[in-house]
């Protein structure tokens, strides 16, 4: 039985295409600024986000806590909703690294308002902490891969520099946002001072980010990158992966978004299993299920379709990529189908 694996888009692996791209990459010392390809994805990605200069990074982790290094002091804190993944998924490291303070604010489907920023911001005072940094996620992971609409992103940053504070964004799945709401990405990042960029999910690389920003930021983040381990040196045979998928895979992500929602729709028919339809903006669908999430991850992965808990305690998350065709979707929804019968 063939493996559907719905857990994440990182499980994806490199095409042919995108293999014989980083064998024929041209390389160099990536640590004394020299390797060519790494050189041209930075060139490329900070021109595509409409910002002044990028550094690569070996993950979207990397990029994210190396922004709020750059934004951040000790004893300051950031802004960002509930369910960012700065906060859920990346180890702690906000005050592990920087001791910075997280605010996490409610959000709905991951999105917040002008007045919750506004709101929010510490008066100066010598009991709280000094509010530096807004962090805003798009597409946002546990909002079910919900879309910012841009007018409302522009206006959450316009709060945010009325308060004076940095505004970084976590575009990990920024392409994803693109070809959804069918605008460039530079209408998010360049209303920014830092956007992290990752190639390693949708598109389809191995490995790599991108955290892209005005040349200050940048410079400043390429320190920060040596001291976290995150100077690589011939790193051009990453950077082409990268590149390769910046090239061929982003307009396909439309076919992920499709799929996504024609499996929310081959789900809905399953008896026993939740899923709101309406709610599927990009490659990610959220399902209930009758029993707990723990033992219907085990249910389904004996049916050879695999995927993760979303959070809530009946509930799965499962992720289209350019590994799961459509023909595999209707194969799944079978698969559940017995499972849960």
């Amino acid at each position: 039985m063939k493996p559907i694996d719905f857990r994440s888009d990182t499980v994806t692996k490199p095409t042919p295409a995108m293999r014989r791209a980083i064998a024929e990459a041209e390389v160099a010392d990536d640590v004394y600024g020299e390797d060519p390809t790494v050189l041209r994805l930075e060139e490329r990605v900070a021109e595509r986000l409409g910002l002044e200069a990028a550094v690569f990074t070996p993950s979207g982790t990397q990029a994210n806590q190396i922004a709020i290094g750059v934004h951040c002091r000790q004893g300051d804190e950031v802004l960002t909703e509930a369910g960012s993944h700065i906060i859920q998924y990346e180890g702690g490291a906000v005050p592990a690294l920087w001791g910075v303070q997280p605010q996490p604010l409610p959000g709905q489907r991951g999105l917040l308002t002008p007045e919750q920023v506004t709101e929010s911001v510490r008066a100066e005072n010598i009991h709280a902490p000094r509010t530096r940094l807004l962090s805003l996620e798009n597409t946002h992971n546990r909002g079910g891969g919900s879309v910012w609409p841009v007018e409302r992103f522009r206006a959450v940053v316009e709060a945010a520099r009325r308060a004076k504070l940095a505004v970084h964004l976590d575009g990990a799945r920024l392409f994803n946002a693109e070809v959804a709401a069918g605008v460039p990405v530079s209408a998010w990042s360049k209303l920014t001072d830092s956007t992290s960029v990752c190639f390693s999910k949708g598109l389809g690389a191995p490995v790599g980010s991108v955290l892209a920003g005005r040349a200050d930021v940048i410079l400043e983040a390429r320190r920060l990158r040596k001291r976290l381990g995150g100077g690589m040196r011939q790193a051009g045979i990453l950077a082409a992966a990268a590149l390769y998928a910046l090239d061929h895979h982003v307009a396909r992500l439309a076919e992920d978004h499709a799929n996504a929602r024609r499996l929310a729709a081959g789900l809905a028919e399953v008896p026993g299993v939740k899923v709101d339809a309406t709610q599927v903006e990009t490659n990610m669908v959220f399902a209930e299920f009758s029993r707990p999430a723990s033992e219907m991850v085990a249910l389904l992965a004996t049916q050879g379709v695999l995927t993760n808990p979303a959070g809530g305690p009946r509930s799965l998350r499962l992720v289209t990529h350019l590994d799961v065709s459509a023909a595999d979707i209707d194969e799944a929804v079978a698969r559940i189908r017995r499972a849960v019968a």
